[in-house]
């Protein structure tokens, strides 16, 4: 089996039974933030999108380029589509020209012509990636590769079940906006940043030790933040806090807990894999391109400064009246709302810088109150303050997914009130009657759901299933005295009373050992 490095979470397998091509992303996504890095614009993708099958693992624009696919990928490849909740990825790919679906019964083995066997895990929390996330495992030949890229499964069982895996691929880095956005003391932010950098580590070897591939290799991040005004996001400052370590800092944390199978994809690299090795080839020296890190981002930061400076002059529509134009998108929706609704608790608040980089427009989506409006100097749950023109964007193109699009992109900065409430991302994730229909019956039957088994963590009895995506927690939950911390997300609850500490809902079952029976989880505490 050949894998191909393409860049990010990209790869191209060929087998002698056909080629897939996976994720591929070039073209600069979430408001021209996020670039690929290493640099894969100047690949012979006319090459190679010339494939049998191709694989996108969710909607994330890291990984779906509408624009690359269109342009780039053969229209006669099956598309191996994830099971998900709803057609949006078949409805957008069909819009691209795309004709042949192979739509994957989940977790289920298919084999495909010449003996080319694949399986998808596909994953449907409303929080995984926009309303879906999945992995792809492959296998000819005796050879098994699971390609996990960004998705957080609960567990890799069902693939070690299906043999011993040879090439494991998966997320290492940071795709997210916390902490740097947000309005804190830069001391916070790096306290923060750095917590977060561990925790994604501390996940990323439970993954690997897991499934104890022959060789891991680390993909689907960082990206790259080219524009001026995000270039301070990338890992080349010194900041112990930076969320978006590169591959090479990966194999310098992999080798101190023991790893030495880590093999690193720049876009060109070919990996051969057989059931007894991989035979890898670099168009450079890994270790003499990462060492020259900033000067390659300082080269692609010029040579793309045109891309997004004219990404930039689409963006502003003066004729569009936000506030209306939010009051039809979101009043529809709030009304529809039951336990997003509830959820949010409050009013978010939003802050549009105009043109001149000095006046405000301050918009509220009041959430009990069910309406959007002009803020009215009240206490607000969220706070977000981004460019008036980025929002216009939004309602010109109709976009039913705003954490897809502004908050992905960093191009804001966030204040709140107590916790983190992942139902506000969880809305602004499902600005469509279909996406909010479907994350309102699915908390609606995780809400009703009972966990009836109990675990032993030490000197706690509690709900094996952590309450925020039912990770197991006899693998992921660590206590630390009257605190218990799910490492699959790093989400910590208070034992004694149950509360989460990390967001509001999610109560967990608890007791001591000596105590009688665990006291109920009850509903969510707004």
């Amino acid at each position: 089996m050949r894998v191909t490095g393409t860049g990010h979470a990209s790869m191209r397998i060929d087998t002698a039974a056909g080629s897939i091509l996976c994720d591929p992303w070039v073209n600069p996504a979430y408001f021209a933030s996020w670039f690929p890095f290493p640099d894969n614009s100047l690949l012979d993708w006319e090459t190679l999108g010339q494939v049998d099958y191709l694989y996108v693992s969710h909607l994330h624009r890291d990984h779906f380029d509408a624009k690359h696919l269109r342009e780039f990928v053969s229209k006669d490849a099956t598309v191996l589509l994830p099971e998900f909740p709803t057609s949006e990825m078949a409805d957008e790919l069909r819009a691209l020209g795309f004709t042949k679906f192979l739509r994957a019964p989940n977790e289920q083995v298919v084999e495909l012509p010449g003996g080319l066997k694949i399986m998808i895990q596909a994953l449907t929390s409303p929080t995984d990636g926009p309303i879906g996330d999945s992995s792809l495992w492959v296998e000819y030949d005796g050879v098994r590769l699971l390609n996990q890229n960004d998705a957080r499964p609960t567990d890799l069982t069902v693939f070690a079940e299906l043999g011993h895996v040879h090439a494991h691929l998966l997320q290492f880095s940071g795709a997210i906006w916390y902490p740097m956005v947000y309005e804190l003391p830069q001391s916070a932010k790096t306290a923060f940043g750095k917590q977060k950098r561990e925790r994604q580590f501390d996940r990323t070897w439970r993954y690997i030790d897991d499934l104890k591939a022959d060789h891991v290799f680390p993909i689907a991040g960082p990206p790259c933040f080219l524009d001026d005004a995000l270039w301070q996001f990338n890992d080349i400052h010194g900041d112990e806090g930076n969320i978006f370590p590169d591959q090479s800092v990966f194999l310098s944390e992999y080798a101190k807990v023991g790893g030495t199978n880590g093999i690193v994809l720049l876009p060109g690299s070919v990996a051969e894999v057989t059931t007894s090795g991989a035979t890898t080839t670099h168009p450079q020296p890994v270790e003499e391109f990462f060492a020259n890190k900033t000067a390659h981002l300082e080269e692609m930061r010029e040579r793309k400064r045109g891309v997004i400076e004219a990404e930039k002059a689409s963006w502003r529509h003066p004729e569009i009246d936000v506030l209306a134009g939010m009051k039809r998108r979101i009043e529809p929706l709030l009304d529809e709302s039951i336990y997003l609704a509830k959820g949010v608790g409050g009013p978010v608040r939003f802050d549009l810088v105009g043109y001149d980089g000095e006046s405000v427009e301050s918009i509220v989506v009041d959430f009990p109150g069910k309406e959007v409006r002009p803020y009215a100097d009240e206490k607000v749950r969220y706070r977000f303050r981004t460019e008036r023109a980025l929002i216009e964007h939004l309602l010109h193109i109709d976009e039913v997914d705003w954490v897809n699009s502004l908050f992905l992109s960093c191009r804001f900065s966030a204040a709140r009130i107590g916790q983190y409430n992942e139902f506000v991302y969880a809305f602004f994730k499902c600005l469509s009657t279909e996406r909010l229909q479907y994350a309102e019956g699915w908390y609606d039957e995780h809400e009703r759901a009972v966990d009836a088994e109990d675990v032993t963590l030490g000197d706690w009895v509690v709900q094996r299933r952590c309450p925020h995506l039912k990770a197991d927690l006899t693998r992921f939950g660590i206590v630390d005295g009257d605190q218990l911390t799910c490492q699959l997300h790093g989400w910590k609850f208070d034992l004694p009373s149950g509360r989460c500490l990390t967001s509001v809902g999610h109560k967990i079952r608890a007791a001591r050992v000596d105590a009688e029976t665990p006291a109920p989880a009850g509903g969510p505490v707004n």
